[in-house]
């Protein structure tokens, strides 16, 4: 092939242009880049090829766990364990298992560990499957899946107990340092449409590593157990830990299906109600304070809710606040009634129920509307009083109502009858004389003459 003589002379080193143009530039460089493509060529393989090693190879499918068992280790609670295969190949990639659970609480999770401690109910059963997955590199495939099935307690059907609910209440503790408040816990349920009337159910709860047995509780008409109390437990006041609830039962007609609940305890924790709530008025500013509730939350921990409402003017207000201070402008002519409650606020712990409202305390005026009715319905009664009195003054309406009873009209100083009375059978005649005298006030009555 003929060389271009452009090239060519560019090339040669008689014909060079003057220094600092382009074309001398690139004619200088191009040998340059020619001799380093190899070097560079080479440094790109390399770098490709440690990126294939770090990669899992996708052709070879990893092996599953091998010695997954699911045990029993407590009241709803479970120990997944398994094993890694042993014939997986050691590789540079590092592997992880991916477990899912499948019962009346489903989860779906990934870890590098090759147990795992999960709370869960178990009263119908639990199947659990784990697989080796790649830890860094998820999308990548994964081995084939092994199970474990934990079969569902025996018991009858409709024998096990029915709407399990319990709250806890916290109390002060005076005297104990340690700890200062204690929790209560109180369960109730019914028993089953099916469970005999010999059925004797047992409750038990399970916080943290404790588990306790009821030993008060309240019976149905049948004398069946249907609800429990704990006057102390080991519950935490501040826990977030789940509380986990058991009620078995045992009869001689049948066998006893058991039930369990978790309850989360900001779900079922009864918050007491602020405390020393008062009020007061100057004018018409309304001053509110109270105190924190019973509780083992510090006093940033609450939410409050203060409402104010006068049944004489129909005047309603609520209002919520962090604080345990609440000022209003109202009317100074009614009285009101002022009260308070509290929750636990979710800087502290997830939100949960709002405490019964505080003990009423009243405040303002004693005027109500009964009383002004009742002013009023004074003022009317006597005003129509004074309007009969004046007419039957004016009209001379008493004497047409109730007439005088006629009196005689002439006076009877002497009055004499004589009256003859023949008897029967005698020829004699007897004479009687009447005599009337007149009473001092008596109008004179002319003579009569019977």
């Amino acid at each position: 092939m003929t060389v271009p003589p452009t090239v060519h002379r560019a090339g040669d080193p008689g014909k060079r242009r003057a220094p600092g143009t382009g074309q001398q530039r690139g004619a200088e460089a191009g040998p340059d880049l020619i001799a380093m493509a190899p070097t560079l060529l080479m440094l790109l393989g390399a770098t490709a090829i440690l990126r294939a090693d770090a990669l899992p190879d996708t052709n070879s499918s990893l092996l599953p766990p091998v010695n997954f068992t699911v045990q029993v280790t407590g009241l709803a609670q479970v120990l997944l364990s398994w094993a890694p295969n042993p014939d997986q190949e050691q590789r540079s990639v590092r592997l992880g298992y991916h477990v899912r659970i499948r019962g009346p609480e489903e989860e779906d999770y990934q870890t590098r560990n090759t147990e795992s401690k999960r709370v869960t109910t178990l009263h119908g059963g639990l199947r659990a499957s784990v697989r080796t997955i790649p830890w860094e590199h998820p999308a990548a495939p994964a081995s084939r899946w092994v199970s474990a099935e934990l079969p569902a307690p025996p018991g009858s059907p409709g024998t096990s107990a029915a709407n399990l609910t319990c709250s806890t209440h916290t109390a002060g503790s005076p005297g104990t340092r340690s700890r200062p408040y204690q929790v209560s816990l109180r369960c109730s349920w019914r028993a089953g449409e099916a469970a005999p009337e010999d059925t004797r159910y047992s409750l038990y709860y399970r916080y943290g590593s404790r588990t306790e047995e009821c030993q008060e509780y309240r019976q149905d008409g049948l004398r069946r157990n249907v609800a429990c109390w704990f006057p102390r437990t080991a519950i935490d006041g501040k826990g977030r830990d789940w509380l986990a609830v058991l009620v078995n039962g045992s009869s001689a007609r049948a066998a006893i299906r058991p039930l369990d609940r978790l309850f989360a305890l900001h779900a079922i924790d009864q918050v007491n109600p602020p405390g020393n709530v008062t009020a007061e008025m100057e004018g018409t500013r309304l001053s509110i304070e109270w105190e924190k509730p019973v509780s083992a939350f510090p006093a940033h921990c609450f939410d409050y809710e203060v409402k104010i409402h006068s049944t004489g003017t129909g005047y309603f207000q609520t209002g919520k606040m962090t604080t345990n201070k609440f000022t209003s402008t109202i009317s100074d002519v009614s009285k009101y009634c002022v009260e308070v409650r509290a929750a636990v606020s979710s800087v502290c712990r997830e939100t949960g129920l709002w405490s019964e409202w505080s003990e009423p305390i009243y405040v303002g005026n004693e005027r109500t509307p009964w009383t002004e009715w009742y002013l009023i319905s004074l003022v009317a009664a006597t005003c129509s009083a004074f309007s009969l009195l004046l007419a039957c003054k004016t009209c001379h309406l008493w004497t047409k109502l109730f007439p005088p009873v006629p009196a005689p009209k002439s006076n009877i100083k002497d009055f004499a009858t004589t009256a003859d009375y023949e008897k029967t059978g005698s020829g004699e005649t007897e004479s009687e004389i009447i005599s009337y005298v007149e009473e001092q006030g008596l109008e004179a009555l002319e003579d009569l003459v019977f």
